[in-house]
Parts: C-alpha cells; sequence; structure tokens
C-alpha cells in the first residue's frame, strides 16, 4: 500500500508518523509532503529517513492509495483534484468538507459504514471536540435518545498546533522569570489564565468552534439532537476535557450509563469518586480512548445526566482517528 501524509511537519503530521508505526499500519512506500517552509525537511518512519516532498499540483499522488491531509482548510480546498484524480482516497483533517453532503463525516466507533459512499474520494475526520463527544454520546444513544446537549470544554493549546505549544511553553518561562509574555497564537496570555473563545464569532454570538459540535454531532450521528456548546482555551499542553451534559427521551439510570460506557467501543470508564479517579489531561495525553467519569443524574430533569470526558485531541481527535477510518475501510473491504 502506497500512503501519503500531506502536512507532515505539523503536529498533527508527526502524530501521523507516530500512529501509522505503533499500530503497524501496512504501508509500503510513504510519502511525505509539506509547504516550502518545511520541504526538505526529513523524517524517520520505521527505520528509513523520508524527506518531505513540496505539495504541488503535478502527478505525484498517483499510485497513492490513500492520503492523510492535515495542512488547513484553504490547502485541502486548493489540492482536492490534484490529491484524488488518481484514484487515492484523501481522509481530510481540516474543516474544509465536514458539511459537504457528498463527503461523509466519519467517526469509527459511530459511523463507519459513512466512509463507504464518498463520490469524490474524500472522508473528513471531523472535529477534535465532536470526535471525544460523539464517541461517548454513542453509547447512551443506545439507550435512549439524546435529545439536547450542553457541553462546556476545556481545549488544550495542542488543539492550535506546535506552535501554540510551543508558545504556552514560553509564556510560562516568561512569567516566570519577571518578563512580558509573547502572545502571538492566542488573543490573549493563555499561560495562568482562560480564553473563553475558540475560533471566531458568528452572527448568533456562538464561535464556528461551538457550531461545528451542533452541525457535526447532527451529521455523524444521523440524529435530530440539538447541541449547545461553550468552548475555551485553557492552559493545559494536550488532550481535551468536556463537561457535558445530556437530556435523554426517558430517564437513564446512571447504573445504565455506567454499564454503557464501561462496555462502549473506544472508551474507558474512569468514574471512582470515593477514591479521587477521574479522567485528568495531564496523565491522558498521548492516549488513545476517550475517558469518561463524573457520571451522575441532573438535579434539575428526571431525563437528564452529566458527565466528563477527556481525550488527547492531536491523537483520537486528529491522526488516531483518521488512521483508524483507514483500518476498518481495510479491514470491510472498502479501498
Amino acid at each position: 500500500m502506497k500512503v501519503a501524509i500531506v502536512g507532515a511537519s505539523g503536529a498533527v503530521g508527526q502524530e501521523f508518523l507516530r500512529t501509522l508505526a505503533e499500530r503497524n499500519f501496512p504501508i509500503d512506500e510513504l510519502l511525505l509532503f509539506g509547504s516550502s517552509r518545511s520541504a526538505g525537511s526529513v523524517y524517520n518512519f520505521r527505520g528509513q529517513d523520508i524527506e518531505v516532498k513540496l505539495l504541488q499540483h503535478n502527478d505525484d499522488f498517483a499510485g497513492v492509495d490513500i492520503a492523510f491531509v492535515s495542512a488547513g482548510a484553504g490547502t485541502s480546498k486548493a489540492f482536492e483534484q490534484t490529491i484524488t484524480k488518481h484514484g487515492a482516497l484523501m481522509i481530510d483533517n481540516s474543516s474544509a468538507f465536514r458539511m459537504d453532503a457528498d463527503v461523509p463525516l466519519v467517526v469509527p466507533e459511530v459511523n463507519p459504514t459513512d466512509a463507504l459512499d464518498r463520490p469524490r474520494g474524500v472522508i473528513a475526520n471531523p472535529n477534535c471536540t465532536t470526535i471525544q463527544m460523539v464517541v461517548a454520546l454513542k453509547a447512551i444513544e443506545e439507550l435512549s435518545h439524546i435529545k439536547r446537549v450542553h457541553v462546556s470544554t476545556y481545549q488544550s493549546a495542542s488543539g492550535a498546533g506546535a506552535a501554540a505549544m510551543d508558545e504556552l511553553v514560553e509564556q510560562t518561562r516568561q512569567l516566570s522569570v519577571g518578563e512580558e509574555p509573547t502572545i502571538e497564537k492566542f488573543a490573549y496570555q493563555l499561560a495562568f489564565n482562560v480564553i473563553p473563545q475558540v475560533d471566531v464569532f458568528t452572527d448568533n454570538g456562538y464561535t464556528k468552534e461551538e457550531m461545528k459540535m451542533f452541525n457535526e454531532t447532527r451529521k455523524i450521528m444521523h440524529s435530530d439532537v440539538k447541541v449547545s456548546a461553550t468552548c475555551v482555551r485553557v492552559p493545559v499542553m494536550r488532550a481535551h476535557s468536556e463537561s457535558v451534559w445530556v437530556e435523554t427521551e426517558r430517564p437513564v439510570s446512571v447504573a445504565e450509563v455506567r454499564e454503557a460506557f464501561a462496555s462502549a467501543e473506544g472508551v474507558v470508564l474512569c468514574d471512582d469518586p470515593q477514591a479521587k479517579e477521574y479522567p485528568m489531561p495531564l496523565p491522558l495525553a498521548g492516549c488513545d480512548a476517550v475517558y469518561v467519569g463524573r457520571i451522575r443524574k441532573d438535579l434539575t430533569d428526571d431525563n437528564g445526566l452529566t458527565f466528563w470526558c477527556v481525550s488527547d485531541q492531536i491523537r483520537k481527535g486528529a491522526a488516531l482517528n483518521a488512521v483508524q477510518i483507514a483500518e476498518w475501510l481495510i479491514a470491510n473491504n472498502g479501498l
């Protein structure tokens, strides 16, 4: 199998390299592509040094079976036909195609068969916050249809890329020695702060990130569920956290939900309040699953319950989900 990674030098591109190696993904030849800034860089994969090629409108993708793309929505839109014209499957990590009717939006634990219907040769990877939430919601949806979701996110610096992670480290260093912090990647200082804005605001007062959670959840789950989100950037390096409230059609007990989470694909139950066991981003950075805890009945609604979930944004929220899509297609003769 011939595989390509577009955006190889970015945080997600580097995670693609690690994930493909760790999961022993079947690769006979790997191609790496990037911008003029990263072209010429060399990365080692399974003992072989591979040079990053400049992404161009040419025939470099001839013979490629799968292209994992994480280079931003503008690049994805500009290079879609170049990447797919010879038959390569483009699994895109940007927001470019997520809501296009002829592009499936896939989380393998939730809607894997949607990946089989891809008339443009493109599959979209959902937004990171949506991915971890729907993996958890799927377990509850199988107990009773979810009517409404309220979610507040606690999103790590990794969601804004490698440079944003570097800025958080540098701000922390600067502040510790009394220097003025460098502010470039975020609107405000992130170190020792929280910023209640992820992405730009839309006309309805919600940010684009918050609207992604509304629209993408409905598409992935094939549901009329309504989602109201508040997305917040927090001074954490990796792994996003979410406080999720759901309203189901019938009352669902905590015991039912705990049992559903315990057996759900892609979910790890971490819920023992007496022992102070609950998911946290620091110890779960680099892990694959969606970790769920703090499960409890809502005090204002008999059909409501709430839980807390944590997942690594760069892994399950990006690279791992894309690789799992490809793995599912290979296992189910979908390529």
